[in-house]
């Protein structure tokens, strides 16, 4: 096995821009290892319209806006491995991993990007009472089985989670002849985009009942029925409001995991409220040498968002081999989140690294309206733009002057916070 400069750890969306922009980036030795039998990850099976406008300027769906990324790939020569599973990740960029054709083999790369998205909560994570019936789906599992397989997983259908996944997989359902007969979700805001609200859930006259969520499931062999009931503000079943639906399929949307197994075993630091890594403004982990980018990092709304984070991870990395894997040393202000802002991407920002612009991706814990982002230097405040509306579902992009933060050298920190208007 030959060795490689650059191992990128999946070849979904992520991976594919990482590698094409750290190739025009000048670096030729890079190897993809992707698991499933073919390039394009989970957009593969997204047969649905949307994607693109930011990348392409046009609307594509999702194996077309893979379609663009892997004719890139393969007209670059970029080599790829199919049917691949990495094992491990160690500490010093050791890669071991596994196909039919090689065997199990070990690699050593100067670098490692990271993107191998993530993965659906399951319903053994969300502790829903009733018997373990055939019929429950996770939104993904289901929209596989439907675009990919042509199986019908169910006629009469409840969704649990009003995460963009779900919402899709309603209008799919519907337009497959399904009776989709309710949304539910815990929390009292949407997890998905306002668009898909309206286009999967109005469009179609399917209810969508916030705060509430699924207190019994019947059925020995097959789903019978569900019932949901209205939560109060701790998320706990309020009595006498429970409604029953008779049906043969309950499909769940409650989140997406990103996939840190092996982030995890190589030893790099995890953000507790993304459980993706704690990255710089090069997309660096706490491990020098290993970048990360896409859903593994944070969950994104927009696919394009995705290319757009890979392609700056693709190169970063080209430009750390191209340094000889050497790193100066640099001051680094650590962001603060505050009223309302859960997170960032990056945690921290060095400055004196960065380019002459730094973007800050975040994403909000409720629904604001008539805010102000705001972002902070110290005590000055660098930049500020009013919000009218701010939701859970969909990520917010500050793209920051690094000039702006250099003008502050007495800065210690930097504040990512929301204002009134």
């Amino acid at each position: 096995m030959r060795e490689y400069e650059l191992v990128i750890i999946g070849g979904g969306p992520a991976g594919l821009a990482a590698a094409v922009a750290a190739h025009e980036a000048g670096l030729r030795d890079i190897l993809i290892l992707e698991r499933d039998n073919e390039l394009g990850g989970i957009l593969n099976q997204c047969i649905h319209n949307g994607f693109g406008l930011h990348t392409f300027k046009e609307e594509l769906t999702g194996p077309e806006y893979a379609g663009r990324f892997i004719e890139q790939v393969k007209k670059l020569d970029i080599p790829y491995k199919l049917n691949t599973m990495v094992l491990d990740l160690a500490a010093d960029k050791t890669v071991t991993a596994m196909n039919r054709e090689d065997g199990l083999f070990q690699l050593h790369p100067k670098a490692v990007i990271l993107a191998m998205g993530c993965r659906e909560r399951p319903r053994g994570a969300l502790s829903i009472p009733g018997c373990r019936p055939a019929g429950i789906y996770t939104a993904g599992t289901a929209q596989r089985l439907v675009n990919m397989e042509g199986y019908m997983p169910g006629r009469k259908v409840v969704i649990l989670g009003s995460g963009d996944i779900g919402l899709i997989m309603a209008r799919r359902m519907t337009l497959e002849g399904a009776q989709v007969q309710v949304v539910a979700e815990l929390m009292p805001y949407s997890g998905g985009l306002k668009r898909n609200i309206v286009q999967c859930l109005d469009d179609y006259g399917i209810p969508l009942k916030l705060s509430h969520t699924v207190v019994d499931i019947e059925g020995k062999k097959r789903v019978e029925a569900v019932t949901i009931a209205q939560v109060d503000g701790n998320n706990r079943p309020i009595p006498g409001t429970e409604e029953r639906y008779e049906c043969d399929t309950l499909l769940l949307s409650c989140g997406l995991i990103p996939e840190n197994e092996l982030s995890r075993s190589a030893g790099v630091e995890l953000n507790p409220i993304t459980n993706g890594p704690t990255v710089n403004e090069s997309l660096e982990t706490s491990i020098p040498g290993v970048f990360a980018a896409g859903n593994v990092l944070h969950v994104h709304d927009l696919v394009d968002y995705v290319s757009e984070e890979a392609g700056a991870a693709g190169r970063q990395a080209a430009g750390y081999i191209a340094a000889g894997c050497r790193e100066e040393e640099h001051k680094a202000l650590p962001i603060k989140c505050a009223n309302g802002v859960r997170y960032t991407v990056p945690v921290a920002i060095r400055p004196g690294a960065a380019g002459d612009t730094v973007t800050l991706r975040f994403r909000v814990g409720n629904v604001y309206k008539n805010k102000k982002v705001a972002v902070y230097a110290g005590d000055a405040c660098v930049f500020s733009r009013k919000r009218p509306v701010l939701a859970p579902g969909e990520m917010e992009t500050v793209i920051l002057k690094t000039s702006l933060l250099t003008d502050h050298p007495e800065a210690d920190g930097i504040t990512v916070t929301l204002e009134e208007a």
